[in-house]
């Protein structure tokens, strides 16, 4: 599975607990396309923020269920919580395989990174060669990453469970003194870099 799509909602207020239980009925209809990875609610950076990340087998499965989710209208059944919908296409890094459902967390960070315009092929081209060493046992594994093919581009995401804030700090502070990341030549690529910390969902089979 290489084709994913990441629904980001931002809700109203004192609200991620309604529309996550009404996501989570949603998600069940039998209508509903697309493979279920994750669901988070921000919990550090931007709030009141839901992401929904799923998987397709090729482009037609993900363009059908995004025809049925626009034109139907009624967005899991919270349109009366959303202030903000985003709706992005990522494609999964050649080399990587997402990790399996299960207790990986309980936090999970999203980084997004703005690249140059050649900036694609050089980050791919070095993640490759450090992301071996860089989720050995002794650091930590990453989720998955992804390049998005819509919207400002070029840009990618890559998503890291955590088992404590303290966790994140030690690993990320190890990794750069021993020189495993981050990755060569990846600094002459970035434009903007963005993190947040989500919490999963109870349905969401990353927990």
């Amino acid at each position: 599975m290489r084709f994913f799509e990441m629904i980001t909602f931002t809700v109203r207020v004192r609200t991620v607990a309604q529309a996550l239980a009404r996501i989570e009925k949603a998600l069940a209809a039998p209508e509903v396309g697309g493979e279920l990875m994750g669901c988070w609610a921000s919990e550090i950076g931007q709030l009141n923020q839901i992401a929904l990340l799923r998987g397709y087998a090729d482009e037609v499965q993900r363009q059908a269920e995004r025809e049925r989710f626009l034109l139907g209208g009624e967005a899991f059944g919270i349109n009366e919580f959303i202030t903000d919908l985003r709706i992005e296409n990522y494609s999964l890094f050649p080399f990587l395989k997402p990790l399996s459902a299960g207790k990986l967390g309980p936090f999970y960070e999203m980084r997004v990174y703005d690249l140059v315009s050649a900036g694609l092929q050089p980050t791919l081209d070095g993640w490759a060669k450090a992301i071996e060493a860089r989720t050995a046992e002794q650091y930590s594994p990453v989720y998955a990453a992804f390049y998005a093919t819509d919207g400002a581009l070029p840009r990618y995401l890559h998503i890291w469970p955590w088992a404590t804030l303290e966790q994140r700090l030690e690993v990320r502070t190890q990794a750069v003194m021993d020189g495993v990341w981050p990755p060569e030549n990846s600094g002459p690529q970035l434009c903007d870099m963005r993190s947040t910390i989500y919490l999963p969902a109870g349905f969401s089979p990353l927990q």
